[in-house]
């Protein structure tokens, strides 16, 4: 059975506000409810920022309505939610490393855009409002799980600004009984993400046969959880979460960045030369781990092989050469941002020993 298909269809949702639609995950999930709950219309908010791609959307879905607009415009938002019976919260900005230039629009977006979201369901009531987030707030675990119940430990900028915007869910939650819901993933991967991400970085770069800047001694762990599973799983929660619960999801897929370095150059036969040691990032948690035995008692479990869905990711960025170069050769922004995060790194790092 696919994961998030159930005999029990959970809260009824004629109407559903995805904020942050258009980015990686939020788009994926767009796709996926549309192909799962066609009866459901969605209206679609996204800001269109770097990493927001209006094209990620289908507009010519008679179910889906896109509107150019940003979370933190409280009279959009509460216009929006006219006639909505369930929010799913997405827009955030989502990149460690950009937080640890500039972390001023990660809180406005992530904290008080977060708090415009909270206020605007209290005066236009849904039911229920889920707040996407990361396991990146219990921090580093050097074995065993996080818990949904576990401190939160954040030790990024953009980790501490989805922790205070977790709490500030919970908090709206406990004080005006807002019927809220908080997912919580492990890394994302699969087609069309924003190329600063590790795994569409490394691809990319490797098609360009340019040098791939690996952090440290490349030995940090995430668990890669596909992006159409996540999706899968947040419908799962959405739909027959308890309310004012916490849910992990995640895939039991840890893997070292130098693991999933190789694994790349060995699915493109590029050579190991092209992988670069660089200056590790401040504050880069050695390893995550969540434990998802609350998501899988909704009847959600993980789907896609790793390996599989990694090589599916490959063959994409691969396969879809303009989608990727009109961000990292035309976009301006891009080609700053990169230089300035790695310019210095390359040019002091040799490669890597054979």
């Amino acid at each position: 059975m696919d994961a998030g298909l159930q005999e029990d269809p959970g809260v009824e949702m004629h109407k559903v506000l995805v904020t942050g639609g258009a980015g990686f995950i939020g788009s994926a999930f767009v796709r996926y409810h549309r192909a799962h709950h066609p009866q459901t219309r969605l209206v679609v908010l996204d800001a269109l920022t770097y990493a927001g791609r209006r094209d990620n959307i289908d507009e010519s879905d008679a179910g889906v309505e896109f509107v150019h607009g940003d979370v933190r415009d409280a009279s959009l938002v509460e216009r929006l939610l006219e006639g909505v019976d369930a929010v799913v919260h997405f827009a955030a900005e989502s990149h460690v490393d950009r937080s640890l230039i500039d972390a001023e629009g990660f809180i406005s977006t992530n904290v008080y855009g977060t708090h415009v979201m909270l206020e605007s369901v209290r005066k236009r009531p849904v039911k229920r409002f889920l707040h996407v987030s990361t396991d990146e707030v219990y921090g580093s675990v050097t074995e065993g799980d996080s818990r949904e119940g576990d401190a939160l430990n954040p030790t990024s900028p953009y980790s501490a600004s989805k922790a205070a915007s977790d709490l500030m869910v919970l908090a709206h939650a406990a004080t005006h009984g807002t019927p809220v819901l908080i997912t919580r993933s492990s890394n994302n991967f699969g087609p069309r993400q924003y190329p600063e991400k590790l795994i569409p970085l490394f691809i990319t770069n490797a098609l360009q046969n340019i040098p791939l800047p690996l952090y440290g001694d490349g030995r940090n762990v995430r668990d890669w959880l596909h992006v159409d599973d996540n999706c899968a799983g947040i419908d799962a929660v959405l739909r027959r979460g308890a309310v004012g619960e916490v849910y992990n999801l995640g895939a039991g897929n840890g893997r070292t960045n130098i693991e999933i370095t190789q694994a790349i150059l060995a699915a493109l036969d590029r050579p190991a030369s092209l992988i670069r040691p660089v200056a590790d990032r401040l504050g880069h948690d050695r390893r995550y781990s969540v434990d998802i035995t609350k998501a899988r008692a909704l009847g959600w479990a993980p789907r896609q092989s790793f390996d599989a869905s990694l090589a599916a990711t490959v063959a994409w960025y691969r396969d879809n050469e303009p989608w990727w170069r009109s961000v990292k050769e035309r976009q301006a922004e891009f080609r700053a941002y990169y230089e300035r995060q790695y310019g210095e790194r390359l040019a002091s790092s040799p490669p890597m020993a054979p």
